[in-house]
């Protein structure tokens, strides 16, 4: 459930397309739009509340029409969803909802996943949701709610860390991941599983939805 204090950013990747993620847009709260991405939110009805960038991917024509709830960034060290994400942080915003930020460039994708570790220190929670899932990026010891039979994949920023973890079919123990592929496709026994570092590090760990079952967000 979204609640009064959260953000949805919709960046310039795929879309979203799936029931799941486009109630999260029609039952939105406060929405902040990828300069890139506003033709699309536009094409599919939606309005948003702010638009972010550096506005080298909006026409002439849109920016006239929405240049109040437009906001100029030009910091070339950073790209438009972290722009937004700033944006949303400055706003007063805790709990961000991410959608858009895969598909298409396959660059963009891996880049927009790996941000999630930089956006974790600045909020409360992050979430970015896909059609097929979400991701989530963690720091130390958690615990997280699943279903039997939920795919998850575990992903390592850093190959020093050594974790284990307790209520996945194939358990880690006390082990480094040296490749981004080591700990995918993993499956939850129950509704819960945990996971615990030796040390703070960076972790992204995806859930998958299964055939349209939905997740807690």
């Amino acid at each position: 459930m979204i609640n009064n204090t959260d953000c949805i950013i919709v960046a310039k990747g795929d879309f979203p397309a799936s029931h799941k993620t486009l109630e999260i847009l029609k039952n939105k709260r406060f929405t902040i739009c990828c300069d890139g991405a506003l033709s699309a939110m536009l094409g599919h009805g939606f309005i948003p509340d702010a638009i972010v960038g550096d506005l080298d991917s909006i026409s002439p024509e849109l920016l006239k029409a929405y240049k109040d709830i437009t906001h100029l960034d030009s910091d070339q060290e950073t790209n438009d969803l972290t722009k937004s994400v700033n944006y949303a942080y400055s706003k007063g915003f805790r709990n961000i909802t991410i959608l858009g930020a895969t598909g298409k460039r396959e660059d963009h994708t891996l880049g927009n996943i790996s941000l999630l570790c930089q956006y974790r220190h600045l909020f409360e929670s992050v979430t970015m949701i896909t059609d097929y899932g979400y991701f989530v990026s963690v720091g130390e010891s958690s615990s997280f709610s699943t279903f039997p039979g939920q795919q998850i994949s575990i992903f390592s920023l850093d190959n020093e860390v050594r974790l284990t973890t307790a209520g996945l079919k194939y358990p880690l123990r006390d082990r480094s991941l040296h490749q981004w592929w080591e700990a995918t496709l993993n499956e939850a026994l129950s509704d819960n599983f945990a996971i615990t570092t030796n040390k703070k590090t960076d972790l992204i760990i995806f859930f998958a939805d299964n055939n349209n079952e939905s997740p807690q967000f």
